[in-house]
Protein backbone atom coordinates (compact mmCIF):
# COMPACT_ATOMS: atom_id res chain seq x y z
CA UNK A 1 0.00 0.00 0.00
CA UNK A 2 1.32 3.68 -1.46
CA UNK A 3 0.70 5.97 1.45
CA UNK A 4 0.16 9.89 0.18
CA UNK A 5 -0.18 12.97 2.99
CA UNK A 6 -2.74 15.83 1.86
CA UNK A 7 -3.05 18.51 5.20
CA UNK A 8 -6.19 20.43 4.31
CA UNK A 9 -9.54 22.40 6.52
CA UNK A 10 -12.91 21.35 6.16
CA UNK A 11 -14.74 24.02 4.89
CA UNK A 12 -17.92 22.89 6.14
CA UNK A 13 -18.85 20.87 9.09
CA UNK A 14 -18.20 17.42 8.41
CA UNK A 15 -17.47 17.57 4.99
CA UNK A 16 -14.10 17.05 3.75
CA UNK A 17 -13.13 17.33 0.20
CA UNK A 18 -9.39 16.06 -1.85
CA UNK A 19 -8.58 17.55 -4.87
CA UNK A 20 -5.81 16.55 -6.89
CA UNK A 21 -4.82 12.75 -5.73
CA UNK A 22 -2.18 11.05 -7.46
CA UNK A 23 -4.83 8.37 -7.94
CA UNK A 24 -7.04 7.12 -11.40
CA UNK A 25 -10.76 7.11 -11.42
CA UNK A 26 -12.40 4.04 -10.07
CA UNK A 27 -9.30 3.51 -8.13
CA UNK A 28 -9.67 1.41 -4.57
CA UNK A 29 -8.16 3.71 -1.64
CA UNK A 30 -8.29 3.66 2.53
CA UNK A 31 -8.97 7.23 4.06
CA UNK A 32 -7.54 7.42 7.44
CA UNK A 33 -8.32 10.82 9.07
CA UNK A 34 -5.93 12.51 11.15
CA UNK A 35 -6.91 15.40 13.99
CA UNK A 36 -3.84 16.77 15.16
CA UNK A 37 -3.48 17.62 19.11
CA UNK A 38 -3.89 21.49 18.83
CA UNK A 39 -6.63 23.27 19.97
CA UNK A 40 -9.17 23.86 17.19
CA UNK A 41 -9.51 27.48 16.50
CA UNK A 42 -12.58 29.12 18.48
CA UNK A 43 -12.04 26.39 21.37
CA UNK A 44 -12.05 27.86 24.42
CA UNK A 45 -9.67 26.90 27.66
CA UNK A 46 -12.45 25.25 29.67
CA UNK A 47 -13.55 22.78 26.74
CA UNK A 48 -9.37 22.05 26.04
CA UNK A 49 -8.66 21.24 30.02
CA UNK A 50 -12.37 20.41 31.67
CA UNK A 51 -10.86 18.54 34.97
CA UNK A 52 -8.45 22.19 35.48
CA UNK A 53 -9.94 23.68 38.98
CA UNK A 54 -11.88 20.78 39.69
CA UNK A 55 -10.81 18.72 43.26
CA UNK A 56 -8.85 15.79 43.17
CA UNK A 57 -9.86 12.41 44.86
CA UNK A 58 -8.30 11.73 48.36
CA UNK A 59 -7.73 8.43 49.58
CA UNK A 60 -6.58 8.61 53.67
CA UNK A 61 -5.66 4.88 53.65
CA UNK A 62 -5.28 3.64 50.11
CA UNK A 63 -3.74 0.32 51.09
CA UNK A 64 -6.30 -0.67 53.77
CA UNK A 65 -8.85 -3.55 52.80
CA UNK A 66 -12.04 -2.74 51.55
CA UNK A 67 -13.32 -5.90 52.87
CA UNK A 68 -13.24 -6.78 56.64
CA UNK A 69 -11.10 -9.66 57.59
CA UNK A 70 -14.16 -11.13 59.19
CA UNK A 71 -16.05 -11.35 56.13
CA UNK A 72 -13.69 -13.00 54.39
CA UNK A 73 -14.91 -16.90 54.06
CA UNK A 74 -11.98 -18.60 53.53
CA UNK A 75 -10.73 -17.44 57.33
CA UNK A 76 -13.73 -18.82 58.74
Amino acid sequence: MTAHRIETFLTEDGTLALKDLPIRAGARVEVIVLIPDTPAIGQTEAERFPLRGSQPYRFDDPFSPAVSEDDWDALR
